[in-house]
């Protein structure tokens, strides 16, 4: 069965996306990459925005295990979203795609500050907005900052991008005959532990009826198969289907 189209989305991105085969940092050629993805579904009619993780510079749990102060970890792992960001934003714009970094962090130097109706205004215009800094606040996880920017921006869905194509039973890479879900409710994520996103990110769309994509953005050219409603993916949803969404 096909799944639906969706024409304002989040897109969020893991910083490990963007190592390409590398072991930490950022890959030029993958970035491009994703660019070019991106600027195809903008220019396939998609409103775009994203959030980028920054676990390919610093994490701010591992840095907590490794002794750091949870907050001040943070707040690092926070500032290496904005890096991804920028590189984001620089890919995108040799690409000829109008971008925007909006910063929860003020950083006037290098990014706007976050500004809701800025950014859905950018969006409206056909530019791509990154969202980085997470919710500026630490305790809180990209995943968090994504599902709340979503809510924020109106978007009809949240696109995961991640290194597996969808939401299993199991984690696949460990359990051979772990079984993929096409769909799979919001509750039955939360309650089985599924892992999909945090649970906070997944109460926060549940509670706003924000479906979230998940598939896999390592695999070239899925993006545009997964938003034309094809490709390998999961949709989280609420009892009932999303229909009453679209």
């Amino acid at each position: 069965m096909p799944r639906p189209r969706f024409n304002r989305i989040l897109l969020k991105l893991s910083g490990e996306a963007l190592m390409g085969e590398g072991q930490f940092g950022i890959d030029p050629d993958t970035v491009a990459r994703l660019a070019e993805e991106i600027k195809a579904a903008r220019e396939d009619g998609h409103e775009l925005c994203l959030v980028v993780g920054g676990g390919n510079i610093f994490r701010g749990l591992a840095g907590a295990a490794k002794g750091f102060d949870r907050a001040s970890a943070d707040y690092m792992g926070m500032l290496a979203t904005v890096m991804n960001a920028l590189a984001l934003q620089n890919a995108l714009e040799k690409a000829g795609v109008d971008t925007r970094v909006q910063s929860a962090i003020p950083m006037a130097t290098v990014s706007e500050p976050y500004i809701r109706r800025r950014a859905v205004r950018h969006m409206e215009k056909g530019r791509v907005v990154i969202f980085a800094a997470g919710t500026g606040n630490p305790f809180f996880t990209t995943d968090t900052a994504a599902a709340l920017r979503a809510a924020e921006m109106g978007c009809d869905a949240l696109f995961k991008g991640t290194s597996v194509d969808g939401v299993y039973d199991a984690d696949p890479k460990q359990v051979k005959d772990a079984r993929r879900y096409e769909t799979v409710t919001f509750n039955q994520v939360l309650s089985d532990n599924l892992r999909v996103m945090d649970a906070s990110a997944v109460a926060l769309c549940r509670d706003n009826n924000i479906p979230i994509v998940v598939f896999n953005i390592r695999e070239r050219g899925n993006l545009a198969r997964v938003l034309g409603g094809g490709g390998t993916a999961t949709i989280v949803q609420n009892e009932g289907g999303i229909h009453a969404k679209l």
